[in-house]
C-alpha cells in the first residue's frame, strides 16, 4: 500500500487522487486532472457522528439514542436519505445537494487509534498522524506538503495559529481576518529593508505580502470590512473566512492546500435532535461549505474538503440530554473532485453491548 505521502504527493501534485489519511485505511480516487485543492476543516469538540449521519435503517438506533433520534426520512424533520440505512442531519440540505451531485463521500464508525477522552490528546493523534499523542512533533499535511516538487508555500492555516496538523519543515502561510487597520505600503518597503539580511524573517514578510495580495485580488474583504468581519458573530465569521479561502486557493498562484477549525462541538448537555443546540451548529456548518464552494468557484470541480473531528460521542444519552465522550466519529468527504454518492462503513451495529 502507498504511504500517507506518497498519496497525498501523487493527490496533490496530480490531481488524480487524493489520500486522505486520518482515515485509516480508506483512500478515494478522484474524478480531476490537473492541479487539485485540498481544505481539512477540523471538527474541535467531538463531534456526534450518529446525529451527523444517523443510521435511521438500524432497527435498535431510535431505541438507542431516545429524544436524539433523527426521524427517517418520511417524517417531518427526518433524516435526509442516502441510500436507504444512513441519512443526513435534517439541518445540511446545501450538503445533501452536494450527495445528489456525486460530490459526497461519507465514512462512518471511522476512529483514530486514540482511544482515551482527552480532546487535547485526540487532536493531537488527528493532526500529527501517529498512534498516539505527541508521537510527531510535526503534522501530517505538512510533512506531505515536504513532499510535493513545489519552492513556494503551498499550505494556509486560516486562523490567528497555524494548527499542528500543518506545522513543520514545510513552509506554510495564514490569514485571518485582521482587527487592525491597513498596513501602509511604505511601512512594509521598510519592514523588508530592515530584513534584508534576516532570511527567515524576510521569507515570513514575502509570504505575508503574497497572502495579503491573494486576498486583494480575490475581492475578499479589507480594511474596515475586515475588522467588522473579525468582529462578526462566529457563524458570519466562518463563512466569510470560508469564501476568502475559497478564492485565494482558486487563484492561479494561491495555495493548494488549506486548513480552518471550528470549536464548540462538546456537546455535553443539552444536545438536541432534529432541533436545538446541535442543530444549530450542523446549519452554521452546511453553510460555511457552501461558502467554501462559492470562493473556489470554478476549482472546485479539482477540489476536495475532508470535515472531521477527533472521536465520535457515546451511543447513550447522559442525564443531560447530552453525550459523552466517545469512540466512532464519522467524517465526511465533500468536492467536485470526488467519485462521491457513497456511505463507507463497516458498521457494528446500535444493539445493546
Amino acid at each position: 500500500m502507498a504511504s500517507r505521502r506518497d498519496f497525498l504527493r501523487m493527490g496533490l501534485g496530480s490531481g488524480v487522487a487524493l489520500g486522505l489519511a486520518t482515515l485509516p485505511g480508506v483512500s478515494f480516487a478522484a474524478r480531476a486532472s490537473g492541479d487539485a485543492r485540498l481544505v481539512v476543516m477540523i471538527l474541535r469538540g467531538a463531534l456526534d457522528g450518529l446525529s451527523l449521519v444517523p443510521p435511521f435503517g438500524d432497527g435498535d438506533y431510535a431505541a438507542a439514542r431516545g429524544p436524539l433520534a433523527i426521524g427517517p426520512p418520511r417524517e417531518p424533520k427526518g433524516a435526509l436519505d442516502l441510500d436507504g440505512f444512513f441519512g443526513l442531519h435534517p439541518a445540511l440540505p446545501q450538503l445533501y445537494e452536494r450527495w445528489r451531485a456525486r460530490e459526497l463521500i461519507v465514512v462512518h464508525a471511522t476512529a483514530s487509534p486514540y482511544r482515551e477522552r482527552s480532546h487535547f490528546d485526540g487532536q493531537n493523534v488527528l493532526e500529527n498522524g501517529g498512534d498516539r499523542p505527541s508521537g510527531a512533533a510535526s503534522g501530517w499535511l505538512n510533512r506531505a506538503l515536504g513532499a510535493l516538487p513545489s519552492p513556494r508555500a503551498d499550505g494556509l492555516a486560516l486562523g490567528q495559529n497555524v494548527p499542528l496538523i500543518l506545522r513543520g519543515p514545510a513552509p506554510v502561510g495564514s490569514w485571518a481576518p485582521s482587527l487592525l487597520p491597513e498596513v501602509e505600503p511604505e511601512l512594509v518597503t521598510r519592514l523588508r529593508d530592515l530584513y534584508s539580511n534576516d532570511a527567515p524573517l524576510a521569507a515570513r514578510l514575502d509570504e505575508a505580502s503574497r497572502i495579503g495580495a491573494l486576498v486583494d485580488e480575490g475581492g475578499a474583504p479589507s480594511g474596515v470590512a475586515q475588522q467588522k468581519m473579525a468582529r462578526a458573530g462566529n457563524g458570519a465569521r466562518l463563512r466569510a473566512i470560508a469564501e476568502t479561502a475559497g478564492r485565494m486557493l482558486a487563484a492561479a498562484d494561491g495555495p493548494r492546500v488549506a486548513v480552518m477549525d471550528a470549536g464548540g462541538w462538546d456537546t455535553h448537555a443539552g444536545e438536541g435532535g432534529a432541533e436545538g443546540q446541535l442543530a444549530g451548529r450542523l446549519r452554521t456548518l452546511d453553510e460555511v461549505l457552501a461558502a467554501l464552494r462559492g470562493g473556489l468557484g470554478d476549482a472546485w470541480a479539482r477540489s476536495a474538503v475532508l470535515v472531521c473531528t477527533e472521536f465520535g460521542r457515546t451511543v447513550e444519552v447522559n442525564g443531560t440530554r447530552g453525550t459523552d465522550h466517545g469512540t466512532g466519529a464519522a467524517a465526511l468527504l465533500v468536492g467536485g473532485a470526488l467519485a462521491g454518492g457513497r456511505v463507507l462503513a463497516d458498521w457494528p451495529g446500535l444493539a445493546p453491548r
